[in-house]
């Protein structure tokens, strides 16, 4: 048993589910993993944020202390061990959206319009203190990703990131730089968990919400309806649209969810070839092409001409020869 191992049993012992059955439950693209318990007919779940991984669990307390107060279902906290990195964890359950979904499409509709009304109850009440609240300048440099490794996985160069940020920032502050909301980050059917004994808004399970910061109120709702996972029917997204806008109440909506759509994207381009190349995670190399679907989606917008002038200018299509040079170098860039 490794020193990892062997420090998430005695915490489990101390916290009284020494004695449990554990079984793997998941882990993603960060280095948490989790297990899920059994004890006496009873369920938890193992958080395991190995420290300095960027995943600090006293974030994950923060916020979902602050969704539970706002009538939510993240999960409550039974016990922790902050220095290391562990908590243990209500159970949700394994009702996943995506799940849900794939076995019946026809609950869709439903089940997207309760997270679309979770996102509106969140962003009706003031977000935590002390949140991150990044410029448009570092959403746009973040953005650069989309150069630094997905274009450089591809070509060997990045390309010109000072234009690429110079644009994006621009677009930003024209578009989608209005008063920031709570954002959870990773909004989308793998992190929701359907719960039907509870009541209104609590149906919807939360999880993976540590990162949470200040952001712009689309970003979530993009995160929702543009997922890098799965594709959402078109009519969904646009009835969700009119949802979040109708509840917002805000105008000019549509030039903000495509810029912040195309920002998202740009982002997880780079953070999927990244995976791959860095922590040799080939198989996010398989969902960059429905990004790409959804990056041009929306730098189609009018309002975007001039991003996606420079977007077709340094990004390069993600064609089978390109994500096969970007599977060939999985694994070999882990100090880069």
């Amino acid at each position: 048993m490794n020193s990892r191992a062997s420090a998430a049993t005695s915490f489990l012992a101390d916290a009284g589910w020494g004695q449990a059955t554990r079984t793997f439950l998941a882990g993603d693209a960060s280095d948490r993993r989790y297990e899920r318990l059994h004890l006496h007919g009873k369920t938890a779940v193992l958080m395991d944020a190995p420290p300095g991984k960027g995943d600090d669990p006293a974030d994950f307390i923060a916020i979902a202390t602050h969704l539970n107060a706002l009538g939510l279902s993240a999960p409550q906290i039974i016990a922790r061990e902050l220095q290391q990195g562990f908590l243990l964890i209500e159970d949700l359950g394994d009702a996943l959206f995506a799940r849900l979904v794939a076995a019946d499409p026809s609950q869709e509709p439903m089940l997207y319009a309760a997270a679309t009304d979770v996102l509106l109850h969140i962003q009706s009440h003031p977000a935590p203190k002390g949140l991150a609240n990044l410029q448009t300048k570092e959403w746009a440099e973040a953005a650069g990703f989309a150069l630094t490794w997905y274009r450089f996985a591809i070509t060997g160069d990045a390309g010109n990131t000072t234009a690429f940020a110079s644009c994006l920032t621009q677009a930003l502050k024209a578009h989608a730089d209005g008063p920031r909301v709570l954002i959870l980050r990773d909004y989308h059917a793998e992190n929701l968990l359907w719960l039907p004994d509870r009541m209104g808004n609590a149906r919807v399970g939360l999880l993976d919400f540590q990162l949470g910061q200040m952001g712009q109120p689309a970003y979530d709702l993009v995160s929702l309806l543009q997922d890098a996972r799965r594709d959402v029917s078109p009519r969904t997204e646009a009835a969700m649209i009119l949802r979040f806008q109708a509840g917002a109440n805000s105008p000019n909506f549509d030039a903000a969810y495509a810029t912040i759509g195309a920002q998202r994207a740009l982002r997880i381009l780079g953070v999927f070839a990244r995976l791959c190349l860095v922590a040799g995670k080939a198989q996010y190399v398989s969902l960059i092409p429905r990004v790409w679907g959804q990056l041009q989606r929306n730098l189609a917008h009018p309002a975007l001409a001039d991003l996606a002038e420079i977007c077709a200018l340094w990004l390069p299509e993600p064609n089978p020869d390109a994500l096969e040079r970007i599977r060939a170098q999985c694994g070999t860039n882990p100090t880069r």
